[in-house]
């Protein structure tokens, strides 16, 4: 995703039109997905950081690559 609106602005938009169609209702639904799929991505990337660190820190070869082997294909999932 190159360029990320805000989903608040997003909804003032939307709140300027008395009248949501049912093209519009899809579009929301489907930009709160987008918005929801990009946070929880987010959250695993940086969990997984934490945990490659903590690798890291404690010498553990074996989790280490674990990680970063999930961390490769979270990135390689998110350039398809």
């Amino acid at each position: 995703m190159e360029n990320y609106y805000s989903y608040a602005d997003f909804m003032k938009a939307m709140a300027q039109t008395k009248k949501i169609t049912e093209a519009e209702k899809l579009l929301n639904d489907i930009y709160l997905d987008l918005f929801l799929k990009h946070v929880h991505r987010s959250q695993q990337e940086e969990q997984l950081m934490a945990l490659i660190d903590e690798a890291l820190d404690n010498h553990d070869q074996k989790a280490f690559t674990k990680y970063t082997t999930q961390l490769q294909i979270l990135n390689h999932e998110e350039t398809e």
